[in-house]
Order: structure tokens, then sequence, then C-alpha cells
């Protein structure tokens, strides 16, 4: 396997930088990771939710995977790609051009349309992908609210998944069932990393033990979120609470606007182009991006979002 890896603090989920016509503009990748980097975030996960991986095709995802590889080392920002999809044998591909680019892990969700049925099922689905990447830290992406694929106690998954994948880190974790991600923390001594991926509970996570996080809110408001961290790392319940209550806010006044198109116009407002969302996807209209900017600003966005 690579050199250790582990999530710890912050790690945005990139969004995949588009032309106004809705192809991939891999010249926006460099930016992008330079705006990470200005704002101290290490490490990129790339191709997922946010990066809507489900709309791309693989060539595209393949050649995000190389841009990532050569803008990340330039700005010091560490590459986790995400490989999932409904074709494993297309899953299996990327991971395994991912390990050639040296990424530092690699991430699947499990098929989502025909989805695993049984545990047994999920996690020889996460075995077909691993293989592709041998030598490569290895998370599965529980993420049930968007793949509606049976939410297996994450302990259970870890203790029957590890005895199968030689690779497998721990679970990119964007499950509510805080319970359950303790006793998969725990297991083996602390050996699974589970990065929690739900922005607007992270501090319900940490208080659960959670190291580190992946989320699409770091890219526009991560200020807030290291806050969140700090405060709760001192001990000031006051602080993070007021913190962690921003994030759903925000998160709100954008999804009334269709959410990934709306953050993406976000960042175009913070200077850091990276297109419209691709359909399904929708993107504000101009109304909308007007409003959407003002309720920000009623609410103080601009002056705590740093």
């Amino acid at each position: 396997m690579s050199a250790p890896f582990s999530f710890r603090g912050l790690c945005p989920a990139a969004h995949t930088p588009m032309h106004a016509d809705g192809s991939v503009n891999l010249a926006g990748v460099g930016p992008l990771a330079a705006h990470l980097a200005r704002h101290g975030l290490t490490t990129a996960f790339i191709c997922g939710t946010t990066g809507e991986s489900s709309s791309l095709t693989v060539a595209e995802r393949a050649s995000l995977s190389d841009a990532w590889a050569k803008a990340g080392p330039e700005h010091g920002v560490k590459v986790v790609v995400h490989v999932g999809s409904n074709c494993l044998q297309d899953a299996a591909a990327l991971a395994a051009h991912a390990e050639g680019n040296r990424a530092d892990a690699v991430s699947m969700i499990a098929p989502s349309y025909f989805r695993p049925r049984t545990l047994e099922d999920l996690v020889a689905c996460c075995e077909i992908v691993a293989r592709g990447c041998p030598r490569t830290p290895f998370y599965y992406y529980d993420i049930p609210a968007m793949t509606g694929i049976p939410s297996f106690p994450v302990d259970v998954f870890l203790e029957a998944a590890a005895r199968r994948i030689p690779n497998l880190a721990g679970v990119k974790y964007s499950n509510p069932d805080l319970a359950a991600m303790r006793r998969g923390a725990a297991l083996q001594g602390g050996r699974f990393d589970l990065p929690f991926g739900i922005d607007e509970r992270y501090l319900e996570a940490l208080d659960a033990g959670a190291k580190g996080g992946v989320g699409s809110t770091y890219n526009f408001m991560p200020g807030v979120l290291r806050r969140i961290i700090e405060a709760h790392g001192r001990g000031d319940r006051r602080a993070a609470e007021a913190d962690q209550a921003r994030v759903p806010a925000v998160v709100d006044v954008l999804a009334r606007r269709g959410y990934l198109g709306a953050a993406k116009a976000l960042m175009r407002e913070l200077g850091v182009p990276v297109g419209p969302a691709r359909l399904p996807n929708g993107n504000p209209s101009p109304t909308e991006l007007k409003a959407m900017l003002g309720e920000l600003e009623a609410m103080g966005y601009f002056s705590w979002k740093d």
C-alpha cells in the first residue's frame, strides 16, 4: 500500500469546473486547487457528489484525475479520487487510473440503480473496485440519502469488509447514524478512518469522535467549519453551536435555487469560476442569483465565511 493517509480536519468535496456549455474545463482545476490552498485546505475529494460524478463520462473522470494529479501537488493539496459507478468495471478501471496517478486515496459509492441488497453483495462490490488500486487506501462512501442503499451499520460493514479488502482504510461517512460511527471508529483499536460528510451536523460528529470531514460547504465557507473545530477543541460550546447554526442556514439558501448549481454560482461570485452545473442539475437564473446573494448578505455571510 502507499504511504499512510487519513482524513484530518477539513477536506472539501471539489466541484468539477465546466465551461458555459457544460463541457469539462480542465484548465479550471489549477485555480480551484489554488483557492483551496489559500484557505489552508490541504486535501480535495474529487469527482464525488459535489463533483457531479454521476453526470460525467468515464473519460471525463479520468481526465479530471489527470488534471488533479498535476494541480494537487503543485499547490500542496492531497487528492482523493471518487470512482464509484453503476458499472463496477468502470469503477475498477478508474481506481486503477487513480493509482497510476498516485492518488492519496480512492473512494466509491456502490451501484445505486441496481443496488446491492445484502451486506455480502455490498462488500463484494467494494472488493471488485478495491482490487483495481491494491496499493492505495480505499474508502467506501456511505451516503444512503443519495444512493437508497440499505444502511448497513458501518461497524458491521467494516468488520465484514476488512476480511476481504486488504487496502480498506475506512468509510467516507455521510450517514446520520452517529452511534454506529462511534462503534466503527473503536474497532480494532481505532484502525479505521471515518471522515464525516453531513456538513449540517458536523458538530454532532465531533462529539461522536470524528477527526475529519468531507463536505461541499468547505469550498465557500471554510472559516465557519474551522471555527467549529477550534471551539469544540477548547470546550467553547456556545461558539461552536453559533457557527454550526450558520451552515444549514446557508445550505437552505442555496438549496432553494438548486443546491449544486447555486453553489457553483456562489463560487464564481467569490472569484473562483467553476462554471455551471450539468443537467439534470439546474442553475439559478440571474433573478434567483441576485435574490440568493441578497439573502446571504443579509445574514452576514460575506463577513464570516472565511
